[in-house]
């Protein structure tokens, strides 16, 4: 037997295994690994009683510029293989952790065939589309399905994956839209905006740009960066020049020099407006008032305080009391699990294709099925020969045929004295 655990000083365990035949005894305890591995090859089950065991990996960011990202989507993962396992209704789960990096530091070149090579048919993850992009055509020509919990580039509605890309995060068609038109209700006639050049980022920048115009706004200036770039100085002199209302930040941590240096060069900073790439905790990275009154919009609804809790209490049992403080796609990365799991017994295979062929049909997409929850309620609809529609603490997903989901909330939060933020809408 093996104990999965993790130094809390570490991030750099970038290919552990929690090995099939998973225990745990409540929420604070260990996860165990079982003593032998499973087949390499994808399961089909030809009776009615089924036996699976899912391949599973991950590529979340365990480095890089979109590290804050990491924890609640590896947490959100291995709470719902917990919850899988545990349930014991036909399919269990065999995961390896990843890290993707990001496209400077390319962790993902490593992880990705290794994760290939272990056979795994569903690979949750990259967090960043710029990583997702770097990387689908390999994963998804080995047959295995991506599957990411965050990535929002509108891009990938029409990207040619064979089917087998899916996403939990809607499209910045939808967060680029509320980002536009808050940044007009809020009074702003003319708008900067500082953006990463990367999918993600241009891709934010010109649905946010259109929103705002349409709403009677002028974007008075766009500047770029690139991934990797660690001075902002010409883009933050630039924007500044043509004095906008409000101005819009699109980055990872690269935020962490940016907004600063906005506020030592006088820029009131409740008109600042950030995206999910970096909304986050900043009480102990910058000076208090820092961010008083700046926005941010997050994908996803309000978490359930019980889901959050379980959350918390299970990644502090996998990662030595590690705190987890961050919960920004944390449900759209259980349910990616959840669903990838029950598509698998709908499906009664492994297969990337067979499960793939499903996703649609246990989100709510198609299939009139059964409301569920949780993943042992729906199991045992499947199980018994019915359809389900799965709604997880993520929401309603109800895939279309080109894997996006087409139910979303988008989260508005503002920062106060402490830099710290809340959410603001339900």
């Amino acid at each position: 037997m093996s104990v999965f655990t993790k130094a809390k000083a570490s991030r750099s365990r970038h290919m552990k295994s929690i090995l099939g035949g998973i225990a745990m005894v409540g929420i604070g305890a260990m996860v165990l690994g079982g003593c032998s591995s499973p087949s390499n090859t994808p399961e089909k089950s030809a009776g009615p009683v089924q036996n699976l065991t899912l391949k599973m990996g991950t590529l979340t960011p365990e480095t890089g510029s979109l590290a804050f990202l990491g924890p609640p989507q590896e947490a959100g993962v291995l709470l719902a293989v917990k919850d899988i396992n545990d349930a014991k209704l036909g399919i269990k789960i065999d995961l390896t952790l990843g890290d993707s990096g990001d496209p400077d530091n390319k962790a993902y070149a490593t992880t990705v065939p290794k994760l290939l090579n272990q056979k795994v048919s569903v690979i949750i993850g990259a967090a960043a589309s710029g990583v997702s992009k770097l990387v689908i055509d390999q994963v998804i020509g080995a047959g295995t399905i991506l599957f990411s919990p965050s990535n929002t580039s509108p891009d990938f509605t029409t990207y040619a994956d064979d089917g087998l890309y899916f996403r939990t995060a809607p499209s910045d068609n939808l967060q680029g839209e509320v980002l536009g038109n808050l940044i007009a209700k809020d009074g702003a006639s003319t708008l900067g905006i500082i953006a990463l050049n990367d999918a993600y980022g241009t891709g934010l920048q010109k649905v946010t740009q259109k929103a705002f115009e349409d709403a009677g706004g002028k974007v008075v200036g766009t500047q770029f960066f690139n991934d990797g770039d660690t001075t902002f100085t010409a883009q933050i002199s630039a924007i500044m020049a043509q004095k906008p209302d409000a101005i819009q930040v699109i980055s990872f941590d690269q935020s962490k020099t940016i907004l600063p240096a906005l506020k030592d060069a006088g820029y009131d900073m409740s008109h600042v407006y950030l995206v999910d790439g970096n909304t986050s905790h900043y009480k102990d990275q910058f000076a208090p008032g820092t961010l008083t009154g700046a926005k941010g919009t997050i994908p996803g609804p309000l978490l359930n305080d019980n889901f959050q809790q379980r959350l918390i209490d299970n990644w502090a049992a996998a990662n030595n009391g590690e705190k987890l403080t961050e919960f920004t796609y944390a449900a759209e990365s259980y349910d990616a699990v959840i669903l990838s799991a029950l598509a698998a017994l709908a499906a009664k295979s492994t297969v990337g294709k067979d499960i793939a062929a499903k996703l649609q049909e246990v989100s709510g997409g198609s299939g009139n099925g059964k409301k569920a929850t949780t993943f042992a309620a729906a199991a045992k609809i499947i199980n018994a020969g019915g359809v389900v529609d799965y709604d997880g603490p993520s929401g309603g997903i109800k895939f279309d045929k080109v894997g996006d989901p087409t139910q979303a909330t988008i989260g508005i939060f503002q920062y106060d004295a402490t830099n710290d933020f809340k959410r603001i809408n339900k």
